[in-house]
């Protein structure tokens, strides 16, 4: 009896212990089944099924524990007690925001959007926008689409509220301007269109070159460019940096309809775009719209005043003209024009006959000039050749007239070289008179003029043939045989006639 009771009390024993061993088992199942475990890259939308109550209405998404879409995204991790028939976990990717774009936020669920308004105010931190239970919560955040927009990055949000569209950013490149017109914002009244920044409306100053993070429905941005803009009407294909467009055809006060290439550089300075948004529209509009229908008109209005060869002939007044027309008019709308000018006017057809006549007119012209040109150079040639005899007739009557002069200065010369030499003469004559005076009165009077003469013998002045002969064949000895005859002789006279001394 002992033995069966113990063996009684051991099967208890082990049905206790099977049935703890059971529980824990099915605590471990019961347990495994509420586990849910959350990626790195995903969060985890929870919707419970009952145990919360009702949801408000009009509310899709529960911030207080109510039974429906939970507000609060599991983050990456192990997450316990789930009950698979209490809750259903849905796993989701983070959104990621590339470089270059934005994400557009729509809330499906939140407070209805104020009066008069389309957008949902921007919110300071983002991050903040993005807490579904911050922002159905203390946030307060509004229903539909916001105003703020992701700027890139990853982000994990309740996709069962918000709803991400991705977009371009706002990038403003060199050489453009961006014009602002806010959907956004007070409504403001101005005489020009333009607002400041803040206000709805288009805003009066533009974005500069960089990127923005806006809105692309609340923010409409319309891009203009500031450069130089190039424009031709003609019928020649310009590079590729010029646009063109068919030639303006005229016609003028005499009836003749021909084309006229012209060529227009305009730009539109940065203080001038929201104006011309304001009016025109963008860049495509301002051309086709305003700047094209405006020379077309000009040209036509001035061609109709002229006569077509006057038309011709007068281009760079109908340039200058035209500038200032064009000028006046587009700064009306802050268009700037730069240059305009005229190319080709007419052609074959429409003007042939009429610069044909032209052309042989000036052909004539030229011809008359020409033979004009040459008779005035027949003219001066023959000045020149009429000065030039003058002036060698001058030259000659010059050189004649210096001649004169020389030869009076000569003959001048000469009379003074004479008188001169008439002096010398003169005073040496004196000078031989006094010597011969001093000779006479030592020898006597006759001795001194016969020692004159002997001295033009002596000197071959005076050819003379002598009576005696004296031996020898030289001529000095004969000369001084002849002396000493003559001084002796006149030594013997000068004994004989000098005068006895008295007794």
């Amino acid at each position: 009896m002992r033995q069966t009771h113990d063996t009684i009390q051991v099967g208890k024993l082990w049905s206790i212990i099977i049935s703890i061993i059971l529980l824990i088992v099915f605590l471990m199942v019961i347990s495994f089944i509420s586990i849910v475990n959350i990626g790195g890259d995903e969060g985890g939308i929870v919707e419970k099924k009952f145990g919360g109550g009702k949801l408000p209405g009009g509310r899709i998404v529960a911030v207080e524990g109510e039974n429906g879409i939970q507000a609060k995204v599991l983050e990456p991790g192990w997450h316990f007690f789930y009950w698979p028939w209490q809750y259903d976990i849905t796993k989701v990717k983070n959104t990621i925001i590339k470089q270059g774009m934005v994400g557009i936020v729509q809330s499906a669920d939140g407070q209805s959007l104020p009066p008069d308004t389309i957008y949902a105010p921007e919110w300071k931190n983002t991050d903040d926008m993005i807490k579904a239970n911050h922002f159905l919560g203390p946030g307060r955040g509004y229903k539909g689409p916001q105003l703020t927009v992701l700027k890139p990055g990853n982000y994990r949000l309740n996709k069962k509220l918000f709803t991400i569209t991705p977009a371009p950013i706002t990038n403003v490149k060199v050489g453009t301007v961006a014009v602002i017109k806010s959907n956004v914002g007070k409504p403001t009244e101005t005489d020009d269109r333009l607002v400041d920044k803040g206000s709805r409306g288009i805003w009066r100053v533009p974005l500069g070159e960089g990127q923005y993070y806006l809105h692309p429905q609340a923010y409409e941005v319309t891009m203009i460019n500031t450069r130089q803009v190039k424009v031709s009407y003609t019928a020649e294909k310009e590079r590729d940096n010029i646009q063109t467009l068919r030639p303006i055809t005229v016609r003028s006060k005499d009836g003749y309809t021909f084309p006229v290439d012209v060529r227009v550089t305009y730009r539109i300075d940065r203080e001038n775009t929201p104006k011309v948004v304001a009016t025109i529209g963008d860049d495509d509009l301002v051309l086709n719209k305003l700047v094209t229908p405006t020379v077309r008109a000009i040209f036509r209005n001035n061609a109709e005043k002229v006569k077509a060869l006057d038309y011709v002939k007068q281009r760079s007044t109908q340039e200058k003209q035209s500038t200032q027309m064009l000028t006046s008019e587009l700064a009306k709308y802050g268009v700037t024009v730069m240059a305009v000018r005229i190319g080709d006017i007419g052609d074959k057809e429409s003007l042939g006959d009429l610069l044909k006549t032209q052309t042989d007119r000036e052909i004539a012209l030229q011809e008359q000039t020409t033979i004009e040109e040459q008779q005035r150079a027949a003219e001066k040639q023959k000045d020149l050749t009429r000065t030039k005899q003058e002036a060698e007739e001058e030259k000659r009557l010059a050189t004649a007239a210096y001649g004169v002069k020389v030869a009076e200065e000569e003959k001048k010369k000469r009379i003074i070289d004479a008188q001169a030499e008439a002096e010398q003469v003169k005073l040496l004559a004196e000078a031989k008179a006094q010597a011969y005076l001093k000779v006479s009165q030592v020898i006597g009077p006759d001795n001194a003029a016969l020692i004159e003469i002997m001295k033009l013998v002596s000197s071959d002045k005076i050819k003379i043939t002598p009576d005696v002969m004296v031996g020898g064949s030289s001529l000095n000895g004969s000369h001084d045989a002849l002396m000493g005859t003559i001084l002796r002789g006149m030594l013997n006279q000068e004994k004989t006639t000098k005068p006895k001394p008295a007794k």
